[in-house]
Order: structure tokens, then C-alpha cells, then sequence
């Protein structure tokens, strides 16, 4: 575990890692049942979700979960103007530890689901990253995993960040799609 903190990341991306198309809309193309079914049983166990301004997920039980959500346009941390369980957080003026102090409640258990700064700030603190690859999916353009991408492979950017990859988990093999998670190795 890094710090006092299980974090997980969360991504379904396309055959060239991408995890929005460029309007930075997750297209259907991108929407699977069983994923989404593994995302919202994995967030049901977590504390804490932590996004960017275009990554909150579109479930019932999303405005009950304690969230982070980044962005440039405060100082550092404000409180949500419409939802109370979520806290604005500019990384830049506060640290990740005191955005969560300042959530007011125990957090053991972190889910990060992007976007793409998002994840990127979390490269060397996730304990794990669960990658979904939809089949046949292309999205040129599009917003990347993170940052490295598409010059590099997903794979590739979470290998040098101290992960391995589990062996992979059929979600629906009948669509044939597979997620990894990646766990981290080294510190």
C-alpha cells in the first residue's frame, strides 16, 4: 500500500489507449455492461472517488460517493457548489493528504477514474490500475489514458511506473474483452 491509502485507478480505453474521443466525450463505443458493472461494484468499495471536471461516472448511487475533483480554477480547495459530498482540489496549491483531510471522513480506500492529468498525477501512488480494452474500438484524436499515449503503449507507461500485469480477467467473453489490473511492484 503507498502511504496510509489503497488506491486504485479505473479506465476502459480504445485499441489506441484512448479513454474519450476528441470532444472528450466517452463514446458508446466505449460502454459494456460488464464493465460497467466491475466500475460500479468497485467504486460501491471505496472512500473516496478522485476525478477531473469530465470524468464523473453516470450511475444512481454517483452523488452519494465522497469525491476529489480537480481543477485549475481554484487556489487550492473549495467546496463543491452543487454537490456536498464532493470537494474542488487544485493539486497545484494542496497536497493530495491534506484534500483528503479536508474531506472530513476516514479514507482507506481511494478510486481514481481520470481523466488523463488525473491519472497522470497518480502514475507513482496507485496500488493498482484496472485496465479494460474494448475490442475493434479506434478513437484517433482522442484524449489518451495518459499523457505518453499514443506515442507509447498504456502497458508500456504503466511498466515504467513500477507495475506488473496481472494475468487477464474475461468480463464478457462473448464481446471478448478482457481487463488487466496492474499491481504495483516497486516503490
Amino acid at each position: 500500500m503507498t502511504g496510509s491509502f489503497q488506491i486504485d485507478g479505473y479506465a476502459i480505453i480504445s485499441e489506441d489507449g484512448m479513454l474519450a474521443d476528441a470532444t472528450r466525450v466517452m463514446p458508446d463505443s466505449l460502454k459494456y455492461e460488464a464493465d460497467y458493472a466491475f466500475f460500479e461494484s468497485a467504486l460501491d468499495g471505496v472512500d473516496l472517488v478522485v476525478h477531473g471536471r469530465h470524468s464523473q461516472e453516470q450511475q444512481p448511487r454517483a452523488p452519494t460517493r465522497r469525491r476529489l475533483i480537480l481543477t485549475q480554477r481554484i487556489p487550492d480547495l473549495a467546496p463543491h457548489p452543487s454537490n456536498p459530498n464532493a470537494l474542488q482540489w487544485n493539486p497545484l496549491g494542496a497536497s493530495f493528504d491534506d484534500a483528503v483531510t479536508a474531506i472530513g471522513v476516514p479514507v482507506r480506500r481511494v478510486g481514481v477514474i481520470g481523466g488523463t492529468d488525473v491519472f497522470a498525477l497518480f502514475l507513482d501512488r496507485f496500488n493498482a490500475f484496472h485496465l479494460t480494452r474494448a475490442p475493434g474500438v479506434w478513437l484517433p484524436g482522442g484524449r489518451p489514458v495518459f499523457p505518453d499515449v499514443p506515442r507509447r503503449r498504456p502497458e508500456d507507461v504503466l511498466v515504467d511506473h513500477g507495475m506488473s500485469a496481472d494475468p487477464p480477467r474475461m468480463l464478457d467473453a462473448e464481446r471478448n474483452l478482457p481487463m488487466v489490473t496492474w499491481r504495483r511492484v516497486r516503490p
